[in-house]
């Protein structure tokens, strides 16, 4: 199956689900067009209290549409744009990428991914027990799964519409693995 977008979703207001769109629109070097996270600077509510003026690596929220199938073998309904992210593929190993990875989408637009997306404990209030499907700690290696999405920031503009093609371009080596940002 050829990568492609899904959804592609937007706010101009703080709100844990973003509504979906018939396109959005992507601004080099701030994110996506009329959304609350976009700019050079953080805009996540939490992390602008203590790190303001630091860039931000999170200007789009990128999940895979797989994430949901699984979700829903384990009672949870979720839908694109429910748990706040830009754009929602299929057919791309998101969490597999490194970081510096690009994302070609559509006819123009390109992403480089930032790193993982740390899931909050609000998710538990849109489904409860949902964290604990996005966020999971494996007891024998301390080591912390992360399936929430990851992130990215424009590298270069266009408009983004569900039935996108998605091309992945890897970093030279040695890549990289993705970690919060």
């Amino acid at each position: 199956m050829a990568a492609k977008v899904t959804a592609v979703s937007c706010n101009g207001t703080y709100s844990f689900s973003k509504p979906n769109r018939e396109s959005v629109r992507l601004l080099a070097g701030l994110g996506v067009e009329g959304d609350v996270h976009a700019g050079e600077t953080i805009r996540h509510q939490f992390r602008m209290t203590y790190e303001p003026d630091l860039p931000n690596l999170r200007q789009v929220h990128l999940m895979r549409e797989e994430l949901f199938d699984e979700l829903a073998l384990k009672g949870f309904e979720v839908s694109a744009g429910q748990l706040g992210e830009n754009i929602t593929t299929r057919g791309v190993d998101l969490l597999g990428l490194p970081t510096g990875a690009l994302l070609h989408l559509g006819a123009d637009a390109v992403l480089e991914v930032t790193g993982l997306r740390n899931p909050c404990a609000k998710i538990n209030d849109f489904r409860k027990g949902l964290l604990g499907e996005v966020f999971t700690l494996d007891p024998d290696s301390g080591e912390f799964t992360f399936k929430s999405g990851i992130m990215a920031v424009v590298r270069h503009g266009g408009t983004v519409c569900p039935h996108d093609p998605i091309e992945v371009e890897l970093p030279s080596t040695p890549h990289h693995p993705l970690e919060r940002v």
